[in-house]
Order: structure tokens, then C-alpha cells, then sequence
């Protein structure tokens, strides 16, 4: 294997073994004992990565890894290896699904019982009779969560376009700077389009005040983030033959990108920020929750004051304009096909 795959391939199997052994022993174990877990210390520490060094141990001496599979992209090729690979597969699979069962505290008796079916019977029902006297409100609160997915996405496409170029792998591998400019860039894209929304939606809530604006905000950074990587991809999938075509002819970098480049990208990015509209009216009513404006607000409102009759009001207008705008984006993307 070459260095970098070993690497790759020794970090993911210390992850893999701390991952194996700290929630066999804090979270299973303790779950089946009936024991709380421990501290964690520097004994913890020094266990994970002994667990590790064992699967970098295991894995150099049978060539059966995880870690090594995933660099590789493929099992091992000898028997061994692959049944190693194959059973450390399947004890993580396990060992995972153990531990989210666990953590995430699953109890199909309290789903079950008598209470909580009753309960969420009166919340069905009240949903099922909505209460239509607040029905020019709800629509003044979606007119809002409307456009504010709209503004976000009519500020973050523009932005989002300058910024793909420089994230395209394809033009940015000239000199050492590119490259490093390049680097950087979808390191920030990655790490801006990781936080949802809706944290976004808490910071801009203290930056400028909880409101629709915030909300915008919000979903502006994420859909810059988002769009950026969309479009860098795409620019990076082009055919190469109008690029060499048009530099044959002496033409500069920023003529061969908008006569070469641009042409082939445009229905796609089209395409992409019709879609991405459509994820916006959704993310606009989830911000809402958190200070956002528009419906997700008033929605917020009423479900802590269990009002569930004017929930369910809420609940139809959001999914009618949401069926709506599926319906109308998904026509339109069919037609720039």
C-alpha cells in the first residue's frame, strides 16, 4: 500500500478500536450490569488507543482491517484478510447499533403504553380539527417564511457562483498558491455547510436580533456553502474539448471559464438552484423554531401553549405550500432538462 493509504488506513483503525472499546465499556456494559460507568480518565485514553495499536497490529499482520478496506476501496485479497475485514465489519455493525440503541434509549414498552397512545390520541385528534379562525395569521407567518427562503436564495446564488470557480479542482491546479487557495476554500465550505441552518439561525438570532432577517441569514451561509460545492463539482465534470478549443484560439483564463466553462454549467446550476429553493422553504419553517420568523415562530408558539387545534391550522398551510412549491419546482426542473 502506498504511505499515505497506510496512514489513512492506521488512523481509521485507532479510531475504530477506541470507538470499540469505549462503548463496550461505557455504554453497553454498564447498560446490561445495571452499573454506572466509570470516570473517564487517562486510563480510558490509554485503553482506546491500546485497542487501536491491536486492530494496526491485527491488520499489518493479517492484512484483514477496516481501516486498510476503506483506503483501498476494496476487501483484501487474501482469504484471511477478507474474513478479518469481514467479521471486524460485522462487530462494529453490531457494537454500533448496541450502543445507538442504548444511547438514543429506545423503549418500544413506553411507545406501547396505555399513557402514551391516549396521549397521542388527544394531539391526533386535536391536529385532525384544526381551528381555522387563525387562518389569515398563519398565512401572514408563511407569507414570511416564503420569502425569506426566496431573498436567501437570490443573495446566496450569486455568491455561491463566484466562489465555485475557485473551489473547482480543475481550475484551480496551476501554481502551488491555486492549490492552496483551492484547499482552503472547500475547507470552509465543508466546515460552513456542516452546521445546519438552524445553528446558524441561533447565531444570527444574537447577532441581529431574533426575526425573519436572522432567518435569512441563516439560510444564506448554508446555501452559499451548499451551492458552492454543487457547482464546483459540476464545473469540475466539463468536457475538456471546448476549454482546449478556445485556449487554442489565445483566448485568457477568465474568457476560456465564461465561454467554455459557463455554456456547459448553466442548466445544472439552474437546476441545482431550483432544488435548492425547494430545500429552502422547508429549512425557513424549521428556523423559525429558534427565533427564525415566519411560521415556524408561530408554530412554536402554539405547540408550547398546546393549542393543538391551531397546530393542525399551521401543520395543513405548511404542507400545502410545501406540496406547492414541490410540485412547481420539480415541473421546472423537468423543463430545463
Amino acid at each position: 500500500m502506498k504511505l499515505r493509504q497506510t496512514l489513512l488506513a492506521s488512523i481509521l483503525d485507532l479510531c475504530l478500536g477506541a470507538f470499540l472499546l469505549s462503548s463496550v465499556w461505557r455504554v453497553v456494559l454498564p447498560a446490561l450490569t445495571d452499573l454506572p460507568a466509570p470516570p473517564f480518565g487517562l486510563v480510558d485514553v490509554a485503553a482506546m488507543v491500546l485497542a487501536g495499536s491491536a486492530l494496526i497490529v491485527i491488520g499489518r499482520a493479517t492484512g484483514g482491517s477496516l481501516g486498510r478496506a476503506f483506503a483501498r476501496g476494496a476487501l483484501p485479497d487474501r482469504a484471511i484478510g477478507r474474513r478479518v475485514t469481514l467479521h471486524l465489519g460485522w462487530l462494529t455493525f453490531v457494537v454500533a447499533v448496541l450502543t445507538g440503541w442504548i444511547v438514543t434509549e429506545i423503549s418500544p414498552i413506553e411507545f406501547f403504553s396505555g399513557n402514551g397512545l391516549s396521549g397521542a390520541g388527544r394531539i391526533f385528534t386535536a391536529l385532525a380539527t384544526p381551528n381555522f379562525d387563525i387562518i389569515g395569521l398563519a398565512l401572514e407567518a408563511m407569507v414570511v417564511t416564503v420569502f425569506t427562503a426566496f431573498m436567501a436564495t437570490i443573495v446566496a446564488v450569486p455568491i455561491a457562483f463566484f466562489l465555485s470557480f475557485p473551489a473547482a479542482r480543475n481550475v484551480m491546479s496551476g501554481s502551488a498558491t491555486e492549490r492552496s487557495i483551492y484547499t482552503a476554500l472547500r475547507a470552509l465550505l465543508n466546515i460552513t455547510r456542516s452546521m445546519e441552518p438552524i445553528i446558524w439561525a441561533i447565531i444570527f438570532s444574537v447577532w441581529v436580533g431574533i426575526g425573519p432577517f436572522a432567518g435569512m441569514l441563516a439560510l444564506v451561509v448554508h446555501t452559499v456553502a451548499s451551492l458552492a460545492k454543487l457547482y464546483s463539482e459540476q464545473i469540475e465534470d466539463v468536457d475538456e474539448g471546448p476549454i482546449e478549443a478556445i485556449s487554442a484560439t489565445g483566448a485568457n483564463r477568465l474568457q476560456v471559464l465564461w465561454f467554455a466553462v459557463v455554456p456547459q454549467c448553466l442548466i445544472p446550476f439552474l437546476s441545482y438552484t431550483i432544488y435548492r429553493w425547494d430545500i429552502n422553504v422547508r429549512m425557513a419553517t424549521i428556523i423559525g423554531f429558534v427565533g427564525g420568523g415566519g411560521i415556524g415562530t408561530l408554530l412554536t408558539q402554539y405547540q408550547g401553549l398546546s393549542k393543538f387545534h391551531e397546530v393542525g391550522t399551521l401543520v395543513i398551510i405548511i404542507t400545502l405550500v410545501v406540496w406547492l412549491l414541490d410540485v412547481a419546482s420539480a415541473r421546472v426542473r423537468e423543463a430545463l432538462k
